[in-house]
């Protein structure tokens, strides 16, 4: 699963995106607009009539399942156990080597409709299973390729007998397909290891003709399809205009399929959003994380492992808790987006032990509470602290479901901001639904829980409230930097419209009786300022407060240096889990690059770099500095550790704050990549700069 999308790709989000997302957030502020229920798909161009993805939007959860012929090896090879669904390109099989993998799947303890009423007693409501990898290897009977389950002592199609089960317990039935190939001559590029593999005579379109005649098949031969959950798009041979072909295509054959926004070309990597303005499918697919303040107004999937692999790993027994899971899932409803959980079978044909006692927890937890899942939308609060909230709507009254977390030990869940009278307030758990005590303490309604948490995990309380919500969030400080050299102006907002914002410098509490906001409060020293929402001279929100602090920048050197543009990058190899001390290495090259770039180096994995000279800031000021790297990357000025994005991890962004004096600062980089993407982007945010990345002409060496 883990994607190569170049580098370029993210730099375009970290500078590109910016806009879009501030709207986004903006729109998040208003409680009524949280939910996907509203939006349209993610930047289709193409129109979307709700039904066809009301089931989708109701689903909630779902099962992904990656199996073929990578169980045979069970993630080791020549010793080494790290291996899954990857293992022909991340240990570089050659294909005749890879091919025999054929004779030894045999799974002949497969059962189609044990594995689906696993799903369906764990509250899932979908099942996406590989159809193809990126192998190339078919899990189905295939009349394009003789590479397939046909070919193997098995001898059976698993997908005719998966769609017959999920007929039968009502389960949408879906594929996953690779648009990538390692096997077939056709597909470009080669593996940057496959010396020997001649691309000569390859025809990439006739490689299209040939996943087409396969996608065919899937939507003709195996009844209504519910979701192409397309992967493997990232590589150059790929565009935009073959993904609206191929969207067009499998819709000429079943046009309520549903497809996601990977059979585009703009994804941009992990996040799973597409770039503005391209081709993204009827939905986003985040990987491996959960958006953290969800995506609004856009239909969203998480996809994740169980534990630290897509296909069966043996050695692999990092699983997620059942509590760490029945969390995610609240969490994921709560942002309004799907859960797709991957259980990575045998070769044998069986769900890890670890897998089934999980689904069976889930399940039982779901029996009581998937009321609060299934069909909900959106929270419309903000954060929580002891929980998630997910929603319905019914006419002009609001169903809330409380997931409670963390139980109050005082016995009162408190709702700040919560303007409503309850009609009726009750324990999911509580089959009586007897109701439980509520009263309003100024701005928040409070609710008497009894002494013990129904459920140590995650336990439901419905509140059903009279009218259209009414809610008011705490305002919001807009500024970035709670840092500042000389003077901040600090502005203050709030989604409201009804109320006005009041505020107090330092500690104390704001009254209806405090400085009314009606622009931005400017600060030269340091200060403590608390905010709060009114109406009618009564609070309406909790308080806001935040600490802003004047701080000395540091200091400028090298006066007297000549600069060169550019910087100096030292080149390591090895394999790694986190950031290893390069001071103790041996660099196999060294040299001048005119910025961050993974280049030049000898081979596509398990390398480093660091990057050293100086940056030149061109007015004192406090800046957030940023690297988006994958794997680990740690970001140093003037020797000060200022961001530490270290560990194994797919594209991900850290920032850190530091106040600057105009001049020439000592910047270093380090930065390694294990198996994977190969990606590395530094930006920068100051008080009168918007974030960008870091400009080649801020960079030099001596």
């Amino acid at each position: 699963m883990k994607s190569r999308l170049p580098f370029l790709c993210f730099c375009m989000f970290a500078i590109g995106i910016n806009i879009a997302m501030a709207q986004s957030k903006l729109k998040s502020q208003d409680p009524d607009s949280r939910s996907a229920k509203s939006g349209s798909s993610v930047q289709t161009g193409i129109p979307d009539p709700s039904s066809r993805m009301d089931w989708w939007r109701d689903a909630r959860f779902g099962m992904f399942i990656h199996w073929g012929v990578y169980a045979v090896p069970a993630g080791e090879w020549n010793g080494k156990k790290e291996y899954g669904e990857w293992i022909r390109n991340s240990a570089e099989i050659p294909l005749e080597e890879y091919d025999q993998f054929r004779q030894k799947f045999n799974p002949v303890k497969f059962d189609a409709d044990a594995w689906v009423k696993m799903a369906r007693d764990a509250g899932m409501k979908y099942i996406v299973i590989t159809s193809k990898h990126h192998d190339g290897f078919c899990m189905f009977d295939t009349k394009q390729t003789d590479f397939n389950i046909m070919s193997t002592p098995f001898k059976r199609d698993p997908m005719i007998e998966l769609a017959a089960a999920c007929k039968k317990y009502g389960l949408k039935f879906c594929f996953y397909h690779s648009i990538m190939d390692w096997h077939h001559p056709d597909y470009l590029p080669r593996r940057t290891w496959e010396k020997d593999r001649t691309t000569e005579g390859a025809d990439f379109n006739r490689y299209m003709a040939y996943m087409k005649a396969e996608l065919k098949e899937l939507l003709t031969n195996y009844g209504d399809i519910g979701v192409l959950w397309f992967d493997g798009e990232w590589e150059n041979t790929w565009n935009e205009k073959y993904g609206k072909e191929l969207y067009n295509y499998v819709k000429s054959f079943q046009p309520n399929v549903l497809v996601n926004n990977r059979v585009g070309a703009g994804r941009l990597d992990m996040e799973g959003l597409t770039k503005s303005g391209a081709f993204g499918g009827d939905f986003g697919t985040p990987e491996q994380q959960i958006p953290a303040t969800g995506l609004p107004g856009v239909d969203w999937e998480t996809c994740m492992t169980m534990n630290d692999h897509w296909g069966y790993n043996k050695a692999d027994k990092n699983f997620k808790s059942t509590k760490e899971i029945i969390r995610m899932l609240a969490d994921i409803a709560s942002k309004g987006g799907n859960y797709l959980l991957n259980v990575g079978p045998t070769a044998e044909g069986l769900f890890p032990q670890e897998s089934i006692d999980r689904l069976a927890a889930i399940g039982k937890w779901m029996k009581v509470n998937g009321e609060s899942i299934y069909g909900t939308q959106a929270s419309p609060f903000k954060e929580l602290s002891w929980g998630r909230c997910t929603r319905k709507t019914a006419g002009d009254r609001t169903i809330l479901y409380l997931h409670v977390f963390d139980w109050p030990s005082a016995g009162k869940l408190v709702l700040s901001g919560m303007m409503n009278t309850p009609e009726k307030a009750y324990l999911l758990a509580d089959l009586q639904r007897m109701p439980l005590k509520t009263e309003r303490d100024n701005d928040a309604l409070v609710i008497s829980l009894p002494k013990d948490a129904p459920d140590p995990i995650n336990s439901v309380l419905v509140l059903e409230l009279k009218g259209k919500l009414d809610l008011t969030e705490p305002p919001v400080f807009t500024t970035e930097f709670d840092t500042f050299v000389d003077s901040l102006p600090i502005a203050i907002t709030t989604n409201r419209e009804n109320v006005e914002v009041r505020f107090n410098i330092g500690p104390t509490e704001p009254s209806a009786s405090s400085a009314l906001y009606s622009k931005p409060i400017g600060i030269k020293t340091t200060t403590t300022i608390n905010a709060r929402c009114f109406r009618q001279g009564l609070p309406v929100s909790g308080t806001i407060t935040r600490e802003f602090r004047k701080v000395d920048p540091v200091r400028a050197q090298y006066p007297d240096r000549v600069m060169y543009p550019g910087l100096r990058y030292s080149y390591y190899e090895g394999a790694w889990d986190s950031l290893p001390d390069f001071n103790k290495l041996t660099p196999l090259q060294e040299g001048i690059v005119p910025d961050f770039i993974v280049t030049p180096r000898s081979q596509d994995e398990r390398f480093g770099f660091v990057y050293s000279g100086f940056v030149l800031i061109p007015e004192t000021s406090v800046y957030i500095f940023y690297t988006g790297s994958d794997d680990g990357s740690r970001l140093y000025i003037d020797d000060f550790p200022v961001v530490n994005n270290d560990g194994l991890h797919s594209m991900a962004e850290k920032s850190g704050t530091i106040a600057l004096a105009k001049g020439y600062h000592r910047i270093r980089v380090a930065y390694f990549e294990q198996t994977g993407s190969d990606n590395l982007v530094v930006l920068l945010k100051g008080q009168t700069l918007p974030k960008q990345v870091l400009p080649q002409n801020w960079l030099f060496f001596n």
